[in-house]
């Protein structure tokens, strides 16, 4: 007679086991899975309000240019049995109205909390010291799944003078209130529902997605684990719903060597920053980089009529002068570069300000001799 046999304790021995030799075959310079990818389907999800902070210091919003704020205010009264005469216009210096948003982390449960920002939507001056009133907010399917509410952390501050004089340290008008939005109702993800997990690269290459593929199917054995294309890998999960968690925890620590970067140059015209990456390659070439300098200067010379009785009026003439120089810049040569450390080298010598080195750059790259992509943001 067989004895039955436990596959609870089956997988776990061989999850130890695994867990094992992830640790003597990790290729060097590797990383981990989880920090190459990220799960399908598990994804947090924006949450979005509208409330009411009270409680301020006479900064809030100008009801005068701001109708919608005592609107708001009124609707609140409403609702707790208090109906004001009609037209009773209200003047809140204490009160504004503002926008809650949030983020919902994946797998959050009901009681759960989550930090919340607030921020003014009209014309108030500050939001230091208000609190904010219980605030539903929602998905993009209307649908609630939190509740805020909590004293604001505002960071900056302002103050005015009686002259009209005025000065402000960062941003007043927006604060965050740390676990203020209490989860009310969960997302369902994709982890337990499909029968494949999909892992996608936080940069797509194809090289990384072949090697995370290999990788898992040498741990697990067999055709486990498929690349779809550059960005996404395919590895077929248990069926048993409890042992996706340990299976999962054994994935997401798989360390892979990700492919190199492919070779290219970022610059940003803004502020003169030049980024050279690996495996940029210069072909022999010349360059030359000229600069002409115009200087213009204006003068001017009054001419007035003679002492001795002469008719006439003083006259202002101006008088201006340019003047043109141009740069007696040598030509240079680059040899073939192969590396980095050659690259960089070539160009400290040349000397050339980060405003010469685009132009050259660029000019490098259309004549061909850069082998790089060259990005410029």
């Amino acid at each position: 007679m067989v004895a039955p046999v436990n596959t609870r304790s089956l997988f776990r021995a061989v999850s130890l086991s695994l867990l094992a030799a992830l640790a003597l075959c990790a290729p060097a310079h590797a990383e981990r899975l989880k920090d190459l990818t990220t799960l399908a389907g598990v994804r947090s999800n924006h949450l979005i309000g509208y409330g009411l902070v009270v409680g301020l210091d006479g900064t809030g919003d100008q009801t005068t240019q701001a109708p919608f704020t005592s609107q708001s205010f009124l609707s609140m009264l409403r609702q707790f049995g208090i109906a004001l005469p009609e037209g009773v216009r209200l003047q809140l210096k204490n009160v504004a109205a503002v926008s809650v948003h949030g983020s919902l982390p994946p797998f959050s449960k009901p009681g759960q909390t989550v930090d919340i920002t607030v921020s003014s939507l009209a014309n108030a001056k500050s939001l230091r010291g208000g609190t904010l009133l219980l605030t539903p907010l929602k998905g993009v399917d209307g649908q609630v799944y939190a509740m805020a509410q909590g004293d604001l952390v505002v960071g900056g501050f302002g103050a005015e003078g009686g002259d009209g004089s005025r000065i402000t340290v960062n941003v007043p008008s927006v604060g965050r209130i740390a676990g203020g939005a209490i989860v009310e109702r969960g997302v369902e993800t994709s982890f337990t529902q499909e029968p494949n997990l999909t892992f996608n690269l936080l940069r797509p290459d194809f090289t990384t997605a072949m090697r995370i593929a290999q990788r898992v199917n040498e741990m697990l054995g067999g055709n486990v684990a498929s690349a779809l294309d550059a960005g996404s890998v395919h590895v077929r999960a248990p069926e048993n719903i409890d042992q996706r968690v340990s299976f999962m925890s054994m994935l997401e620590n798989i360390e892979v060597d990700p492919g190199e970067a492919p070779a290219r140059v970022v610059i940003n015209s803004r502020t003169g920053t030049i980024v050279v990456g690996n495996h940029v390659t210069v072909e022999p070439v010349a360059v030359t980089h000229g600069s002409l300098t115009v200087v213009v200067t204006e003068n001017t010379q009054v001419s007035q009529p003679g002492p001795l009785g002469g008719q006439g009026q003083t006259v202002v003439t101006p008088q201006s002068q340019i003047d043109v120089k141009q740069g007696n810049n040598r030509m240079w040569q680059f040899d073939a570069i192969s590396t980095l450390d050659d690259l960089v080298q070539a160009v400290n010598q040349v000397g050339a300000a980060p405003g010469d080195l685009m132009a050259i750059l660029e000019a490098l790259k259309q004549s061909g001799a850069l082998r790089a992509d060259l990005i410029v943001i």
